[in-house]
């Protein structure tokens, strides 16, 4: 072996720097922050959701692009002036804020009139601008849209302000900036892409930079990203050691050529050139904006991207915008409201047209119309354009008359009362998650009320439905299972300890370990068993990326070790060797120290490929203190075994899988872990081509690959892990309860298929009654026979009316169907004809579970669905893997895990447990729905009631639309008279208690029929309001009739009582009363009154004293009742008669609720209507 020391010496300073830039590969597949493929980016580009990375990812093509100098960025270290000589890249400040003092009227402006509803209201007042059209005084027709466009500037105003303050706070933070030999202070707005910036520990990086040099002799430095992707986790990065000992001196010289700014915080690809040496650079090497430097005394490094060209800038962009399913159907009916309005006008043009023609020879001197002008010597007419102008001009003046049938207050109450929900919905204390500290998030405003009609949850596994807290539970080693099949074996919990320095060395984390491959592993080398069982935990110690930091304790010689890195997987396995005695104890870019039962042991780093997707296994080549060379391989079982030798121990291949196989069916998360020594040659030959792929300018990830596939080969089995991933608190139950109330759950894991259907069990997403149906095809005809096969089959049992609640239908006998199937077939059916397929198999499951799939087969089986049925779809998951699902479904949740928050930033909600999503959809969701629903309809009846009275009067009126109603009443009536307690009710009301709601699921079904609001209820409400306002207006009609009562008093009266009826309305179908409540009902009334008092007091404004000459007579009170009674009482005898004969499940289960009471909240049997399935589209 003397060659290859001597290959040892000459190569370990290369090595000892290096990581393995196909590492990040599998996170390279990004369009976002967290790299995973958005369903807006599937509109624009075609997306191969089958795919299982390679060519299709977006990462390797990336690496197969040749930086060529027009797409390159050229970065003089320590020489800003020339690198911003031929481009001036832009300087550090950044610019959050979206409004400066110039363009904030003019550009809040233009994103508010995006809204078609504002244009039609600024169209109106412009309208009426014009003396031929002025109806109303031409203050009085702005002020509506301004108030609405004045409200919501101020709270953009604010908004802005908040960022511009903040903005000033970042630009204005100092670092340390190298300038003629010595580091200055320097505002971070002022630093340059190229300029030399020392970062100490526990500051905040003010730009993108390539690291240079570290406190570290090895150039080491660890960084935190929790700011910019929420990850709390240390990483490390490294400096390369040919700048190490340069940085000090005359960096001048170097020359940095890296890829232009983009999203990608994952990956970079850059080379240097040093001394006329050029060294590969990747994402390793790259510390970026936002993060904090932490266990390292200093880091320095040369900008490379600055301001709003970071990759954290970049990334602000958040989350894709959504709108409610609601809000759609909203937007139908006002367009069906703008025909209604226009059928209006047209009957008034129409009879306006006829009445001039029938009176065209008396014109010139009909009462309140004269033609003619007699004031002057010369007769003239007054401004009257001829028949047809004035027939188009009253068109015109009706729609000015009629404007408030599109109800402009609308869409700023829908925003008042998404706000008050929200603010509910975080201050659920049954929501709060006691062991993360987090409270629900809402994080988008606008799809609250989606919440009531979810019908299909696609959820993640691991993190999600389970705690993503690893335990380390069993192990095969050399073809012998350890405790694998009696877990009371485990009754021994160690924490092994060492001595370093005179302090005591301990894990923070204990394990429960297995006595008898403890005494293997306390035995060490002398057995032949106990040779394999130091292989194997040293490759669990040393094949990994975790980083040790030792951590104080109340007893100054006691020291935890608390071992840091990105995977929870790779935390267990660590803290399991630690605890049979071989502890990581240090680790540097180019050695580890373990300490071996009480022996520390240095082991040169050599090489390391870490883990990526593609490979899904990891490799670190490590140099023995006897001068050998191993190859520690650990991954997953479908491609270790591709790479394992089978020539040779056969027999301890196949225990190892018949182990594997009884892991996987108790739901364990599994790792085969293989080694072999390395020859001279074959580390040579590694060590020149991972040289050359490390600096190719082109391909280099897929080159790397290929470096780490030579090298994964011919692998002598070591043995398996089993690592025990328990399920969330509340798990089952919350998917039962999801069940019953219809909601179809979907299941998709990375995980193997045996381990996904165990978890499937205690889940109680699968169930012993279940039919399951598997399918494990390699090819699309295989997939094709497989899914024909299976509609057949699931057919069959589960009848022709299936529903996703079989278990709790009360109907004909069926058996549910559960449907499983691998990324494998995957692979085949997405973005291909067998999707409709699948899709039909689908729908007449209770359950499916999709294992082994990637992240963009996740979005690409929420696409599937989508495009198929107009049933609104949920995504949840806690990792970057699970961000492409949740953008691409309806309503995206976050869960604030293990995996950092990448999750939780692209999501529209967040919260910290799965089983929250039980009160969010079936509580919450539910009070959304229908308040929002309802809340629409009332603000259609509300507008109509008083449009149609001003229409009536204009049938009265010889069609010339003067209104009896004063202008400033007709502009406050939706603005001030009427808002407020629709906000108030549409925050507060509860039509059924959270108990009632979270024990009885199947009420959740109201939302999949849609209840509350859909067509039929608009067209029940349209004809309420027809008769509403006709008794209205013809009651003081008829009363006045014969009377000398002038039109202010009597447009007074109709004021009154549209503003009274329209409350009383709603007080009718409030259910749950609060002071709050009846403050806005009766306020608004008090607050009408006290309006047109004022109004009428003015002498100024037409109609003075006209409310108090009116109030003064018996028969405006009479009148008032009389329309209060006539108007509701109808309304009152068919409300009463539905819910007597047909009622639905809500008025049953409110009727429950007040039944329950009355007994003391005794036991109240509720029987529930059938859930049917909506119509797919």
């Amino acid at each position: 072996m003397d060659s290859n020391a001597s290959i040892e010496s000459e190569s370990y300073r290369s090595f000892s720097s290096r990581r393995s830039i196909s590492s990040h590969h599998s996170k390279l597949s990004a369009s976002n922050s967290i790299g995973e493929a958005t369903c807006a980016e599937m509109g624009s580009k075609k997306v191969r959701h089958g795919s299982r990375g390679g060519a299709d990812s977006e990462g390797f093509n990336l690496s197969q692009k040749e930086i060529s100098d027009e797409d390159a960025r050229f970065v003089y270290i320590n020489d800003p002036a020339r690198t911003n000589e031929r481009f001036e890249y832009a300087r550090n400040s950044i610019r959050t804020a979206k409004y400066s003092v110039i363009t904030f009227l003019p550009r809040n402006l233009f994103e508010q009139f995006h809204r078609v509803a504002y244009i039609y209201f600024l169209v109106i007042a412009i309208l009426n601008q014009l003396p031929q059209l002025a109806v109303f005084g031409r203050g009085a027709s702005i002020m509506p849209l301004a108030f609405v466009l004045l409200v919501t500037a101020v709270k953009d105003a604010y908004e802005d302000y908040r960022r511009h303050r903040s903005d000033r706070i970042e630009n204005n933070r100092l670092a340390l900036v190298l300038v003629d030999g010595e580091f200055r202070d320097k505002k971070w707005k002022d630093i340059e892409v190229g300029e030399i910036i020392r970062v100490r520990a526990n500051e905040t990086l003010p730009c993108d930079m390539v690291l240079l040099s570290t406190s570290d002799p090895t150039g080491v430095a660890y960084i935190q990203t929790i700011n910019l992707d929420g990850e709390s986790n240390l990483k490390t990065r490294y400096a390369k050691q040919e700048t190490l000992s340069k940085i000090l001196e005359n960096m001048s010289s170097g020359l940095i050529k890296c890829e232009k700014p983009n999203r990608n915080i994952y990956g970079f690809h850059a080379n240097m050139e040093v001394d006329g040496k050029r060294l590969s650079l990747g994402a390793s090497n790259i510390i970026l904006r936002g993060c904090e430097l932490k266990n390292t005394a200093w880091a320095v490094g040369v900008a490379v991207y600055a301001g709003q060209e970071t990759k954290v800038m970049l990334n602000s962009s958040g989350a894709p915008s959504k709108r409610s399913k609601l809000e759609k159907r909203m937007n139908v009916e006002i367009i069906l409201l703008s025909f209604f309005l226009i059928t209006l006008c047209s009957i008034v043009s129409v009879l306006a047209a006829i009445w001039l023609r029938r009176h065209r020879d008396k014109l010139d001197n009909i009462p309140y119309y004269r033609r003619k002008d007699y004031s002057e010597t010369d007769v003239e007419n007054y401004n009257y354009y001829g028949w047809g102008w004035e027939i188009f001009f009253t068109f015109l003046m009706s729609v000015i008359v009629f404007q408030i049938m599109i109800p402009i207050s609308l869409y700023i109450s829908m925003e008042l009362v998404r706000v008050g929900q929200a603010f509910f919905m975080i201050r659920d204390g049954g929501m709060y998650d006691e062991a993360s500290n987090s409270r629900f998030q809402c994080r988008a405003l606008n799809i609250n009320e989606d919440l009531g009609q979810i019908k299909y949850v696609f959820s993640d596994k691991t993190g999600t439905l389970t705690e993503n807290k690893m335990e380390f539970r069993s192990a095969s080693i050399w073809g012998v299972d350890y405790s694998g099949g009696n877990p009371d074996l485990q009754s021994e919990q160690v924490a092994h300890e060492v001595e370093v320095d005179g302090k005591i060395l301990r894990p923070k984390m204990a394990v429960r370990a297995d006595p008898e491959l403890l005494r293997l592993a306390r035995g060490g080398r002398e057995s032949e068993q106990g040779k394999h069982v130091y292989d194997f935990f040293l490759a669990l110690a040393s094949c990994n990326t975790i980083v040790p930091f030792v951590v104080d304790t109340e007893d100054p010689s006691v020291k935890l070790v608390d071992y840091q890195g990105e995977s929870p997987d790779e935390q267990a396995l660590v803290y399991a060797a630690a605890a049979y005695g071989f502890m990581l104890i240090e680790r540097t870019s180019g050695h580890i120290v373990v300490d071996v039962q009480g022996e520390k042991q240095r082991f040169n780093v050599l090489g390391l490929h870490e883990f990526e997707s593609d490979r899904k296994r990891m490799s670190v080549i490590l140099g023995f203190p006897d001068k050998s060379v191993k190859v520690f391989v650990k991954g997953a079982d479908t491609t270790m075994f591709s790479v394992i030798d089978r020539t040779s121990n056969n027999n301890v291949l196949q225990a190892t899988e018949g182990h594997l196989l009884s892991y996987s069916s108790m739901g364990l998360r599994t790792l085969v872990v293989g080694m072999r020594e390395l020859s001279n040659s074959e580390f040579d030959k590694w060590y020149i081509a991972f040289e050359a792929a490390s600096t190719a300018l082109m391909g280099r990830a897929a080159l790397l690959r290929k470096v780490a596939s030579s090298i994964e080969s011919n692998l002598c089995v070591i043995g398996a892990s089993a690592i025990e991933d328990k399920l969330q608190l509340g798990v089952p139950e919350a998917i039962e309860s999801l069940r019953m109330a219809d909601i179809k759950v979907w299941v998709l894991t990375g995980d193997k298929q045996e381990t996904a259907i165990s978890i499937g069990y205690s889940s109680r997403l699968l169930t012993s009654r279940m039919n399951q149906i598997i399918i494990n095809s390699n090819s699309k005809e295989l997939c094709r026979k497989s899914l024909e096969d299976a509609i057949i089959k699931a057919k069959k049992l589960s009848g022709p009316n299936v529903s996703s609640n079989m278990e709790g239908s009360s109907g004909a006998v069926t058996i549910p169907v559960g449907l499983i199937i691998d990324g494998t077939s995957l692979v085949y059916i997405l973005d291909s004809e067998l999707e409709e397929l699948l899709f039909q198999l689908a729908s007449h499951c209770s359950v499916v579970l999709c294992c082994r799939v990637a992240p963009l087969q996740k979005a690409g089986i929420v696409a599937l669905v989508k495009k198929r049925t107009s049933d609104m779809t949920l995504a949840i998951g806690d990792g970057a893997n699970d961000v492409s699902m949740i953008q691409c479904a309806d309503v995206g949740i976050g869960i604030s895990g293990q995996e950092g928050r990448q999750a939780v930033m692209a999501s529209d909600f967040a919260m910290g447990q799965f089983r929250f999503l039980v009160p969010l959809l079936l509580v919450h969701g539910h009070w959304n729905y229908q308040r929002m629903g309802y809340m629409i309809l009332y603000n259609f009846y509300r507008n109509a009631v008083f449009v149609l009275i001003l229409f009536w009067y204009v049938l009265y009126t010889c069609f010339t639309l003067t209104t009896a109603i004063n202008e400033w009443s007709s502009v406050l009536y939706s603005v001030i008279y009427t808002s407020v307690p629709t906000i108030v009710v549409g925050i507060l009301d509860k039509d059924l208690s959270k108990r009632t709601l979270s024990k009885h699921p199947q009420l959740y079904g109201a939302g999949h029929r849609q209840e509350v609001y859909n067509s039929k209820h608009f067209w029940l409400t349209m004809v309420d309001t027809i008769w509403q306002s006709a008794a209205a207006f013809f009651i003081p009609l008829l009363a006045y009739r014969k009377s000398t009562v002038d039109g202010p008093s009597i447009g007074d009266l109709w004021t009154l009582a549209a503003v009274i009826l329209v409350n009383l309305h709603l007080a009718m179908d409030i259910v749950s009363w609060t002071w709050v409540t009846h403050a806005a009902i009766w306020g608004s009334i008090v607050a009408t009154v006290i309006c047109v008092i004022v109004i009428d007091a003015i002498p100024i404004l037409p109609g003075y004293w006209a409310i108090f000459h009116a109030a003064g007579t018996w028969v405006f009170w009479l009148c008032l009742l009389a329309i209060i009674v006539a108007a509701l009482v109808p309304r009152l005898v068919v409300k009463f008669f539905h819910q007597y004969y047909c009622p639905s499940d809500i008025q049953i289960a409110r009727e429950a609720e007040k039944y329950g009471r009355l007994r003391d909240h005794g036991t109240v049997e509720i029987e529930m209507n059938p859930i049917l399935e909506p119509p797919r589209r």
